[in-house]
């Protein structure tokens, strides 16, 4: 499917995104290991989050879905059964990577595999600290290790794990199979990344404790099933966020989203270029932080986007490259290495896309370098089956003269279904 998107200014309006990717995949996958029924409401029923679902009813788990409502009938940290077919998790890299440290401990063999673009994403670096518990994980690759996965549950041993790049993926898979282990699990982290899971375990029952840069997961006989609620997804929101940064004129609202320190570096950059932006509201909702997020038009200036604050803004890098455009003077993006093993390398496709538009953008090892106001015109942009590159080229292309085509843009339905509708409602 192409999509055509207008030039358009004044953008005005009171908005709610999708509930949050994160939080939904770890609310089904830690509902199906806690004791008694989890209600979940704000669910996000995007494609990666509905292989969540898919993996865990393979395994035995009754979940039932209503909307964005979900009911999970939990059998307890030891109630998965063997699936009869294979484990698909799509394009879900979330599902793959927590999922294996699950099922490293469970006392069955399993057979875990995904879309083109998931069998081509790095597992190693979930296999070696998980080898190390003593789990048995192979697949295709050679050392990349990449999928399908065969996976043989073992019991595991704790381990002290030094995260050798920040990773909220590998370090939940890690700390998920510590909650099976014989002994204390401690992870160490060089900088601090989303910690979604650490939150909803303790919701939960678990023993997950945090200090300076280290997790320490103590196991517990069981997890205990309580009902939660999603908040927006502040990945989401960036969109408008940058939206009405950049949009002259523009006044946006988004409500009940997600403001976990660890994910609000997408707000702390915005505010180092000069946004108007505010958080309202402020509450805690299931231990995780929500606010309304007013963003009103105002001029901005480049920053340079680097070091512990990457993890907290990775997805939204794409995004805050179409800022850049914006921006008076010359925004520099590194450390962000990590973008070449996303959905798409996000480095080459979004300097690559925006080129199109006419941005003075290039390419570096890790990151790109953004000249700003330069005028950018209509263009045929291609998604590359990537959901993050496809909605930021339709916020470059609402602020480029004339109409610009955004092919394959199918991909947004991964994370934000009706991403394109309400872009167009505003």
């Amino acid at each position: 499917m192409d999509t055509s998107v207008k030039n358009r200014t004044a953008l005005k309006g009171t908005i709610t995104v999708p509930g949050d990717k994160s939080i939904s995949h770890r609310s089904v996958m830690f509902g199906s290991l806690a004791n008694g029924t989890t209600h979940i409401t704000g669910f996000l029923t995007g494609e990666d989050c509905l292989s969540t679902v898919s993996c865990f009813k393979k395994m035995g788990i009754d979940i039932e879905i209503d909307g964005t409502n979900v009911t999970v009938h939990g059998k307890g940290l030891h109630g998965l059964s063997a699936p009869k077919e294979t484990l698909d998790v799509g394009n879900s890299g979330t599902t793959m990577r927590l999922m294996t440290g699950i099922l490293a401990a469970q006392p069955f063999s399993c057979t875990v595999t995904g879309d083109a673009s998931i069998q081509k994403r790095p597992m190693d670096r979930v296999r070696k600290p998980l080898s190390q518990m003593g789990a048995e994980i192979t697949g295709c690759g050679g050392e990349k290790l990449l999928a399908p996965l065969n996976i043989t549950g073992h019991s595991l041993k704790g381990t002290h794990y030094t995260l050798p790049v920040a990773s909220a993926q590998v370090k939940s898979a890690v700390i998920l199979a510590g909650l099976y282990a014989d002994g204390q699990t401690v992870v160490t982290e060089p900088e601090a990344t989303r910690d979604h899971t650490e939150i909803m375990l303790n919701y939960l029952g678990a023993d997950i404790k945090h200090e300076g840069k280290d997790i320490t997961v103590t196991p517990v006989k069981e997890l205990y099933a309580k009902d939660i609620s999603v908040p927006g997804d502040i990945s989401s929101a960036a969109y408008f966020m940058v939206l009405g940064a950049i949009c002259p004129n523009s006044d946006i609202t988004i409500t009940n989203v997600g403001v976990n320190p660890t994910r609000t570096g997408i707000v702390t950059v915005l505010e180092n270029m000069g946004a108007d932006i505010a958080l309202l509201n402020e509450r805690t909702v299931c231990g995780e932080k929500v606010a309304d997020i007013r963003v009103r038009y105002s001029p901005l200036k480049a920053t340079v986007v680097e070091g512990d604050i990457i993890p907290k803004l990775i997805d939204e890098i794409p995004v805050i490259a179409v800022a850049a455009c914006f921006a008076e003077g010359k925004t520099v993006i590194k450390d962000a290495q990590e973008l070449k093993v996303k959905e798409s390398n996000r480095i080459k496709t979004v300097v690559g896309e925006l080129k199109k538009f006419g941005a003075d953008i290039e390419e570096t090892d890790d990151g790109m370098i953004i000249k700003g106001k330069c005028s950018l015109n209509g263009a045929v942009t291609e998604s590359h089956n990537d959901h993050r590159i496809a909605m930021s080229m339709a916020v470059a292309a609402i602020m480029a003269e004339g109409e610009s085509i955004i092919k394959n843009s199918e991909c947004v339905d991964i994370s934000f279904p009706n991403f394109f509708s309400l872009l167009e409602n505003l």
